[in-house]
């Protein structure tokens, strides 16, 4: 997970919206996120992590999973990668290492330099640039990865996921953690929390933040100009594939929230 940052415009929607008010969400004006505020979050000091949303909700941060093993989840995820990968929002670089020490090309990208300085610390390659920001091999990517909530990146998923379109070759695809269905899209802000070892509340600068669930997530990629061959699951985790129309075995939905193909598989984890 990390933060970013993008260029304001019109928004592709239009007035088509997913969730009542959450393509009107509050995102305009110039909030930009210090990225290196999750510095304190990435050292994986003692304490407890969550990001505060402007709706009111309180999400935990994993923190020891970021920095711990590939779990079940990130296994699957693996699983599915057949060619260089990039990893968006990499963190401290868990997946980007599994990924190249299954034999993918793999890069992570992150905002946070710590981020990236933890990533290439555990043997994996990492750039500190903005996903928004040229990028090497565009149009070149078998797969992009947003997990861990990194959708969010930007507070607008449908620009996130275009510009994902950009970074992917024409039989690629954008893998992405979504949440489970339900609470549909919403664009806003958030700001990181920590509550210290020693009893102090230290709260971070605000910074565009959104959410995407598996069936939102159709409305949003077609948007973007992709679609959704398959919502999976692994254990309680979703994630949604994104992938370019004429893909092989890949159309238009047919109807909104109501892509062909759409499936949904169970896993462990």
């Amino acid at each position: 997970m990390t933060i970013g940052t993008r260029a304001t415009g019109p928004h592709p929607l239009g007035g088509t919206t997913v969730v009542p008010g959450a393509l009107d969400a509050p995102v305009a004006g110039s909030v930009e996120p210090a990225a290196d505020d999750f510095a304190a979050v990435l050292d994986h000091r003692p304490g407890r992590h969550w990001l505060l949303h402007s709706d009111g909700r309180r999400s935990p941060l994993p923190v020891g999973r970021w920095h711990g093993p590939p779990e079940p989840a990130t296994r699957a995820i693996v699983a599915r990668c057949a060619g260089p990968t990039l990893d968006v929002g990499c963190g401290p670089g868990r997946l980007t290492l599994a990924l190249t020490r299954a034999g993918h090309t793999a890069v992570g990208v992150d905002v946070s330099a710590h981020a990236v300085r933890l990533t290439r610390r555990r043997g994996a390659v990492a750039i500190h640039r903005d996903v928004f920001a040229p990028l090497p091999g565009e149009g070149r990517w078998a797969h992009v990865l947003l997990m861990d909530g990194n959708i969010g990146i930007g507070g607008d998923p449908v620009a996130l996921l275009a510009r994902c379109r950009e970074l992917i070759r024409r039989d690629g695809t954008v893998i992405v953690e979504v949440e489970p269905p339900g609470p549909g899209l919403w664009r806003g802000h958030a700001r990181l929390a920590t509550l210290a070892a020693d009893g102090a509340l230290r709260r971070g600068g605000a910074f565009r933040w959104a959410r995407l669930d598996a069936v939102a997530a159709y409305d949003v990629a077609a948007a973007a100009g992709l679609v959704v061959p398959e919502v999976f699951r692994s254990g309680r985790r979703w994630f949604g594939e994104f992938a370019v129309p004429g893909r092989r075995g890949c159309g238009w939905p047919a109807a909104s929230g109501g892509g062909t193909g759409r499936t949904s598989r169970a896993g462990t984890g």
